[in-house]
């Protein structure tokens, strides 16, 4: 049996013998778990360059909206593989470019085109841009997005069937634990983490700041006013999965406050959390309900300094309802299985299902296969229609 061979093309700085230098695995975001003898993955490598050459890269990529020279470094790896993963959509246009370029010459290998933060930032591109993208989306052979909101808004947009592929988190770096019990300490201990751009530590600050009942810390890398800092609201990067576990085990509750979005943010905090027990207070936003119920994490309306402080004193006053919906949510996450496997599994199913539909000779599995299995417990994709 021949397999099939997989690009998964990432952006630079992810190569994994550095970035998880040691684990000895092919691939970031667990898309190593989709190897088999089917399936045969290699990772986009970093090129070592000076500040000049970084400069230049990085100042093409602020125009163009992704990264070509990356790309082009990688060309041969795309060029000659059967199938291309991408993680964001500066990826999938980037490697759409070099396909509508070269590809058709060698093969043109399938591309899997997953956005994140595309569409949230579509109504602000000028109208050159709209339609560059478009062509090169056009050369995407399957489009996906982690959220059903995501999903839909991609559909009118750009005309095209959708996949909704649930995110899911390292099991090694955050194993999942059902709480047993909770009790808050005093002051009650309040964590958030992320970097992503629809973090809204404004609100956060605001509810809690200067309340000796309440000692907060904030880990993100990006910039923060000065004025939200307080003397028990203290902000700072966690750099490291060592940090970042730390933070979680000193917290009490985590809270992830949020904009307006629709690309799920703060998914991966939310997820972290639950599985090391700890009860979540999370912006009702972005479709985050596709993966947690109210049953199972607290929800506020996004920008509602109010509601943030009457959830958390919901919790600290019953902490029997805190430990329930912890709970709650850590059996739900095991059920769903959210985990970076399944997340590289729905990866296979689809490429799976391309090659099926095109007629592509790759050799059917029989029902029987483990990882025909595997596939079969992914949760259900939502597609828009």
């Amino acid at each position: 049996m021949q397999a099939t061979n997989v690009q998964v093309h990432f952006f630079y700085g992810t190569y994994p013998r550095f970035y998880r230098k040691g684990e000895n695995i092919c691939c970031l975001y667990g898309y190593h778990h989709a190897e088999s003898p089917e399936f045969k993955l290699t990772n986009s490598r970093d090129k070592p360059e000076n500040k000049f050459v970084s400069f230049a890269r990085r100042g093409l990529k602020a125009v163009l909206g992704f990264d070509f020279i990356h790309t082009w470094r990688n060309r041969e790896e795309i060029l000659n593989a059967d199938v291309v993963w991408t993680h964001t959509e500066a990826e999938h246009l980037s490697a759409a470019l070099l396909l509508l370029l070269k590809g058709r010459a060698r093969g043109n290998p399938m591309l899997l085109a997953q956005s994140v933060w595309l569409v949230d930032k579509w109504a602000g591109f000028s109208a050159l841009r709209k339609w560059a993208y478009k062509k090169l989306l056009a050369r995407a052979d399957v489009l996906t997005t982690h959220a059903s909101e995501n999903a839909e808004m991609a559909r009118d947009y750009f005309n095209r069937d959708v996949t909704q592929v649930f995110y899911g988190i390292n099991p090694i770096d955050f194993p999942l634990q059902e709480p047993t019990a909770w009790q808050p300490h005093t002051p009650v201990r309040i964590a958030a983490i992320g970097n992503d751009r629809d973090r809204d530590w404004e609100s956060l600050a605001q509810a809690f700041r200067q309340n000796p009942a309440h000692e907060v810390r904030i880990a993100t890398r990006r910039r923060v006013s000065k004025a939200l800092h307080a003397s028990n609201v203290k902000i700072a990067p966690a750099i490291g999965m060592k940090a970042a576990r730390e933070l979680y085990d000193w917290a009490d509750v985590i809270v992830v406050p949020l904009r307006p979005n629709s690309h799920v943010s703060g998914i991966t905090v939310v997820l972290e959390a639950v599985a090391l027990g700890k009860p979540v207070i999370v912006s009702d936003v972005g479709s985050l309900r596709d993966y947690f119920g109210p049953e199972h994490v607290f929800y506020v309306p996004p920008h509602d300094v109010p509601a943030l402080q009457r959830a958390l004193d919901t919790i600290v006053a019953n902490p029997a309802l805190a430990l329930q919906r912890a709970q709650a949510a850590s059996r739900h996450f095991a059920a769903r299985d959210y985990t970076t496997r399944q997340f590289a599994l729905q990866h296979v199913r689809l490429t799976q299902e391309f090659m099926r539909t095109r007629h592509v000779d790759v050799p059917a599995r029989s029902p029987e296969t483990a990882l025909h299995a595997e596939i079969g417990h992914v949760a259900p994709q939502r597609r828009v229609n």
